[in-house]
């Protein structure tokens, strides 16, 4: 593959200023080609391109293009940066009047050089925020892919759509399908700006003649119109893959734009090194329609502020992964201790959470056309959340771990949306992990707050997700919660129940059509705040699923609670998979007689504080 870098712009706005700045400030610049004026961390703009591009595993040739007129000072600089200067591409022309253009500049370089290989192109002259991006993972995806590859960036607030070329992008696919070139306001919604980062595959290159023919003007020999021409017109195959970063072409800009970038980025990147990034994901319970969420059906669930997960992210040199103290033990003060806590908490803590994680994090944002930077990071979690007991504890690590990455890698809402979020986080725990778990704690530890989860089959086919719904949190009456201290392994609970559901057994299907009609009827209990009638509906959610899984699947712990909790009159059932049970209690009396039986059985009771993503912990009427 052949590395085609452009320098060949002349005399700009940035140009004049600079000679024409009083301050002083500027002197030294003047008559420095755009290309060679300081980037980033201090170094020459093309510096870091060459830096990026000076792979010989990737590129057999890389090549620079520019003018008569500055084709000295490239020539200075191949000689002090070890590019060879015989690849130093003169075009000959002198003056703004008789510039060739940048698509007839490419052309010069492989036709002159008589080059038969896919290139990138790439502007030497540009701005990068992100100066650690990985040009392999470029690369590729675009081998992965049956056409020409366009880098994108979404575009910051201040920027304008009419300085850009602007594409349009299939989120399934990455094809690009529309591409227009400083549009006017009105035009298009997106706000994907395209870059002079190009993969071009060396079949398409006769293509560049086929449009310099038609282009009589040099103004017009732009890549902007080129991909108009070979995209909406041609309908050729060209994918975008994004750079969670901004680019700007600075021979676009004047003096003030580009101390301004300049400033900018160089401040973003202090920031990034710097400050360390912490996310917390949360507890859940399932209120109403669990287990259903994994045989299509419905649920409601809420986050609970008072058990959480947090995962803290800085940068460093090497990724590191580090163990934590409690629930990755690697020191024990004796044999009998390794015995009794493997025993009691087995082997798998949180760290296999963060390295599975990671690793499908890489995978899915190559497959979904999203280039990460070159950065390394410390990961370390911290959790008090309850093991076994059905509260989505493993979920929750992995998606605070989920958020920081994001954070990190600056990776938006858009790029990975709520309901996809849901999926990963399910996927890291099925594929990478052999979890077996359903979508419920993913989709409400995503959207957080109090959810209504609709899992129709039909919808799951046709969007891969389900119909998710943030409820109104405001007077909840007051949940409680219970769990065993000394829980037993949780995920015997769903016993055979998939199998005689896909097997078609009639008693398990129509159970799991009752589960979503219970949590239907308390939607709308909730939001009639008819907290009576809910009460009742999780008793038949129980009861419901007592039938079906039978005692000895539920669990003699379980079960003891569940009775316990009636002694008490309250509403009672399981809000995971078991090891802990979740109630409505409306007479608020009984709350402290529950805490103290509970606490007589050896069980942990609590309070319920939901969270509520909107104003934080929201407390019920006590």
């Amino acid at each position: 593959m052949i590395c085609i870098l452009l320098v060949a712009g002349h005399g700009t706005v940035l140009d004049t200023q600079i000679k024409n700045d009083v301050t002083g400030f500027y002197s030294h610049l003047t008559g420095v080609p755009k290309a060679l004026l300081p980037g980033i961390g201090g170094k020459k703009i093309l510096d870091f391109w060459w830096e990026t591009v000076n792979m010989r595993q990737i590129f057999t040739e890389v090549y620079l293009v520019t003018n008569a007129d500055k084709y000295k000072h490239f020539e200075r600089w191949a000689t002090a940066n070890d590019f060879p200067v015989e690849n130093v591409v003169n075009d000959g022309s002198t003056t703004l009047e008789d510039q060739l253009g940048a698509v007839a500049d490419l052309e010069l370089v492989i036709q002159s050089r008589k080059l038969q290989d896919d290139v990138v192109v790439i502007a030497g002259d540009m701005l990068c925020a992100d100066q650690n991006f990985d040009i392999a993972q470029v690369i590729r995806f675009f081998r992965s892919k049956p056409g020409e590859l366009i880098i994108y960036y979404e575009m910051e607030e201040s920027e304008r759509r009419s300085s850009r070329g602007i594409v349009e992008v299939c989120p399934e696919t990455h094809r690009i399908t529309g591409f227009v070139e400083k549009p006017e306001e009105g035009r298009t919604a997106s706000r994907l700006a395209s870059v002079v980062f190009y993969c071009i595959q060396r079949e398409t290159l006769s293509y560049m003649s086929d449009f310099l023919h038609l282009q009589p003007q040099t103004s017009n020999k732009t890549f902007g119109q080129f991909w108009e021409w070979f995209i909406n017109e041609k309908r050729q195959d060209v994918f975008g893959m994004k750079l969670p970063t901004g680019f700007q072409l600075i021979g676009q800009v004047g003096l003030s734009d580009y101390t301004k970038w300049l400033s900018h980025y160089s401040n973003k990147k202090q920031e990034n090194c710097s400050e360390p990034i912490m996310c917390r994901s949360y507890a859940r319970v399932g209120l109403i329609g669990n287990p259903s969420d994994g045989f299509n059906g419905k649920t409601i669930a809420m986050t609970i502020s008072n058990f959480w997960a947090e995962v803290t992210l800085l940068e460093s040199q090497t990724l590191v992964l580090v163990p934590h103290p409690l629930n990755d033990p690697t020191e024990f003060g004796s044999l009998q201790d390794l015995f009794c806590i493997s025993r009691q908490e087995g082997y798998l803590g949180g760290l296999r959470l963060l390295q599975a994680t990671c690793k499908k994090f890489y995978q899915f944002c190559s497959k979904r056309g999203i280039a990460l930077t070159k950065q390394n990071f410390t990961l370390k979690y911290d959790t008090n959340i309850p093991r076994q007991v059905g509260l989505a504890g493993s979920s929750a690590i992995i998606s605070a771990t989920l958020k920081c990455l994001m954070k990190f890698y600056k990776i938006t809402d858009n790029d990975l949306p709520k309901p996809v979020r849901a999926n990963f986080i399910l996927s890291v725990e099925t594929d990478e992990l052999f979890i077996t778990a359903g979508l419920q704690d993913r989709v409400v530890q995503i959207y957080e707050g109090l959810v209504y989860m609709d899992f129709n089959k039909k919808l799951m086919d046709e969007q891969g997700y389900g119909n998710y719904v943030s409820m109104d949190m405001s007077n909840l009456p007051p949940f409680w919660l219970a769990y065993l201290r000394d829980p037993s392994d949780s995920g015997r609970i769903h016993s055979n129940v998939r199998q005689r559901w896909l097997s078609g057994e009639q008693m398990v299907v129509e159970a799991m059509k009752s589960f979503a009609e219970l949590t239907d009827q308390a939607r709308t209990a909730i939001q009639d705040r008819d907290w009576t009638r809910l009460a009742q509906l999780m008793d038949q959610n129980f009861e419901l699923r007592r039938s079906v899984y039978t005692d000895d699947c539920l669990g003699s712990g379980n079960l003891k609670m569940v009775q316990l909790a009636k002694q008490f009159g309250t509403a009672v059932k399981l809000p995971g998979s078991g090891g802990a049970v979740v109630g409505l209690c409306l007479d608020q009396d009984k709350l402290v007689e529950m805490r103290q039986a509970f606490q007589e059985a050896g069980c942990v009771f609590c309070i319920i504080t939901p969270y509520n993503p909107c104003v934080g912990s929201v407390r019920g009427p006590r």
